[in-house]
């Protein structure tokens, strides 16, 4: 059988087992990229009420009297003043801050998004082991569709004509971009 018949049987099979870790690598990565405009792990939920007759006993009461008014049931995992006028409760994925003076209460909800917060625990290797030598193996697979891409196609259509300039241009637009922002 010839070379280029099972570079195409192989280039074929490699490329449909990565489809998967394609999507997720492509996914997590346009996310963590724009890192610096929104979280892509979680979303935060901010939303502002307000609590009258907060008593202005102990911290405890104060506590219960706040969940208690916001209709909170979950035991709180803690709390602390952040300064003599506002004490911090904190719950399982929701802060609640609470201004003692005026009863304005600002709550900050985190939850994590959907299979995008698993895409970016897989894309930034957070579990190591055996998930490293997985992603690796992806790589080198990455790496093989990529040179035998180039002597798949015969003629003007191949590596020696338009493969040449498409590669070329494939290496040079990385180079300029380390170039411009060095």
């Amino acid at each position: 059988m010839k070379i280029r018949k099972w570079l195409r049987i192989l280039h074929r099979d490699i490329g449909y087992l990565g489809i998967g870790l394609t999507v997720i690598f492509a996914v997590s990565g346009i996310a963590v990229n724009h890192i610096h405009d929104w979280n892509p792990n979680y979303s935060i939920e901010q939303s502002t009420t307000q609590v009258e007759n907060i008593p202005s006993t102990n911290n405890e009461d104060i506590v219960k009297h706040v969940l208690n008014e916001l209709e909170i049931t979950q035991k709180p995992e803690g709390w602390h003043r952040t300064s003599p006028n506002h004490l911090q409760i904190f719950l399982e994925g929701n802060t609640v801050d609470v201004n003692l003076e005026t009863g304005k209460i600002v709550q900050e909800k985190v939850s994590p998004r959907p299979f995008l917060r698993e895409f970016n625990v897989l894309h930034l290797n957070e579990p190591k082991q055996a998930w490293t030598w997985f992603s690796d193996l992806y790589a080198v697979s990455l790496l093989f569709l990529a040179i035998s891409g180039l002597f798949l196609l015969k003629g003007k259509k191949g590596w020696k004509w338009r493969g040449t300039w498409m590669t070329a241009i494939g290496i040079v637009i990385p180079i300029l971009f380390l170039l411009y922002y060095r």
